[in-house]
């Protein structure tokens, strides 16, 4: 059975483009605090936003999805959910408030990972929640001629919960070291994790509610304001890549770890550039949504499209940026290239 001995593997992982990305992390995570000081109040609205939004990526990954509007409205609790697909995206939405509101109660044991599975399905009336997996479950995929083959051999249910209890002992022992990086161990527990693959459904919505977890309860608080599971759900092909080349050989211990440790920094600097980003357009408070998205594009050096104007502000309906670019390319303060999907815009410094 697998030892889990990142004493002697996270040393291998700090190459120098690790060491920049821990870098760049931490210095955002220095900001963060001032962030959070300075627009307390503003902040709320990031919340729920993000809140919506990891909700609706993280389900979405495993293709459980409903409308916009019925989607705002079970994460936002204003009715109940009427069919399985709904059942499992309110489950989310609890799990994913339990940590928000208690990440510092719930260590990291096979207790607390049965408790959140178990509140996972609680809407669902299905009995696999809180429970590992009584078969043994492989993960699978379908290549290009339609054909299913076994992509990896999650390790055998009667396995299941020792290999769990390990997994946690070996992160407990190793994160209380004050010279390891978590940053450098969360993935690594994330990678174990659904390697073992303890649950016969929500391994995946697991792993992105754990990662939450772990990174609340070592003080990296960006997924409270931006969707993590957005970011990961926007590169989803690269995500699935790299947990395929880091379970080779990992029965025998002979697996890396290295590309899924780089994907997930990766990520957190994505979120906390966006949260930067996004607490720059608090400052704009006051001014009228066309004079938000006029900010945006100015601030933004070379090209911005109208999905990614969207994204940074999500409050801003579609027709109102709609409405704003047209204003804005009349006026000429704004120049659009290319056309179709392809469209972008840039600020048009010259007539600065």
């Amino acid at each position: 059975m697998r030892s889990f001995d990142y004493e002697n593997i996270w040393r291998g992982l700090l190459e120098p483009e690790i060491v920049s990305l821990l870098t760049t992390i931490h210095e955002y995570r220095g900001k963060e605090a001032l962030y959070m000081e300075a627009k307390q109040d503003a902040l709320t609205q990031l919340m729920e936003i993000a809140r919506i939004q990891s909700t609706d990526a993280s389900n979405r990954i495993e293709g459980i999805f409903t409308s916009d509007e019925r989607l705002r409205k079970i994460v936002m609790d204003k009715t109940s959910p009427s069919n399985r697909s709904e059942s499992e995206i309110a489950g989310y939405r609890d799990v994913l408030a339990t940590i928000h509101e208690n990440y510092d109660y719930l260590p990291i044991k096979a207790s607390s990972i049965l408790q959140l599975h178990r509140d996972l399905y609680k809407f669902d009336g299905n009995s696999i929640g809180g429970q590992y997996k009584i078969n043994d479950n492989d993960i699978t995929e379908i290549d290009d001629k339609g054909k299913e083959f076994v992509r990896f051999h999650p390790v055998h249910a009667w396995e299941t919960s020792e290999s769990i209890d390990r997994l946690c002992e070996a992160y407990n022992s190793i994160i209380k070291k004050p010279y390891v990086d978590p940053l450098l161990i969360m993935p690594m527990f994330i990678l174990d994790f659904l390697c073992i693959h303890p649950f016969s459904d929500g391994n995946g919505r697991m792993s992105r509610l754990l990662t939450l977890l772990l990174l609340y309860q070592n003080r990296y608080n960006v997924g409270k304001y931006i969707s993590i599971e957005k970011v990961i759900n926007n590169s989803r092909e690269t995500y699935y890549e790299v947990l395929q080349e880091c379970s080779i050989g990992w029965h025998e211990e002979q697996n890396v770890y290295l590309p899924f440790v780089r994907y997930m920094l990766g990520i957190l600097v994505s979120a906390y550039r966006d949260f930067s980003s996004r607490v720059s357009l608090l400052s704009t408070r006051g001014l009228s949504k066309p004079e938000i998205i006029r900010e945006v594009i100015k601030e933004t050096i070379g090209t911005i499209t109208k999905a990614e104007i969207m994204a940074k502000c999500p409050d801003i309906s579609h027709i109102t940026v709609q409405r704003a670019l047209k204003e804005l390319q009349e006026t000429g303060e704004i120049i659009k290239i290319g056309g179709g999907r392809y469209t972008s815009y840039t600020w048009n410094r010259e007539k600065q």
